[in-house]
């Protein structure tokens, strides 16, 4: 069961006293920009690190279902600890976009407005009570995260 926790968590943030997911959104998008610049530095390609965060968000979303399905056993519905869901949403919000740290940041607060808010179906799909419903509505609000920052890029 530990190993669940600590993946459910996100490695222990989501037992930060205030704003658990907030902490581990910040933790995802911290992770992605390093580990992207760390790519960038050895020479990957724009087409090989998106190929990688693609690949990342689909395991994590996989591996963070079960942990959350396992966590389910001895807590709540979607307890506070639970922020896996946090961290795939972030990097949804940030894939396309330019390696450049104050874009993440804006990304991170973006998608945290999303997931906060709730809007335009991510409640709904919060009220389905399911393990996948955990992840869904934090997917959904990096879809929409993600939009608005590549309208921003666009116009800027």
């Amino acid at each position: 069961m530990k190993k669940y926790i600590a993946i459910a968590t996100s490695l222990g943030m989501g037992y930060f006293p205030k704003a658990p997911g907030t902490a581990g959104a910040l933790l995802g998008m911290l992770i992605m920009f390093f580990l992207n610049k760390l790519l960038t530095l050895f020479d990957f390609s724009s087409g090989i690190i998106l190929f990688l965060d693609l690949l990342a968000i689909v395991l994590i979303t996989l591996i963070g279902v079960k942990a959350i399905k396992k966590v389910h056993e001895i807590w709540p519905h979607d307890d506070n600890k639970i922020v896996i869901d946090e961290v795939v949403g972030v990097w949804i919000s940030l894939l396309f976009l330019p390696l450049n740290f104050y874009y993440y940041l804006l990304a991170f607060a973006v998608f945290r407005v999303f997931d906060i808010a709730k809007p335009f179906g991510i409640k709904k799909i919060d009220e389905k009570h399911t393990d996948w419903g955990v992840m869904w509505d934090d997917i959904l609000a990096g879809i929409y995260a993600l939009i608005v920052m590549q309208i921003i890029i666009k116009l800027l």
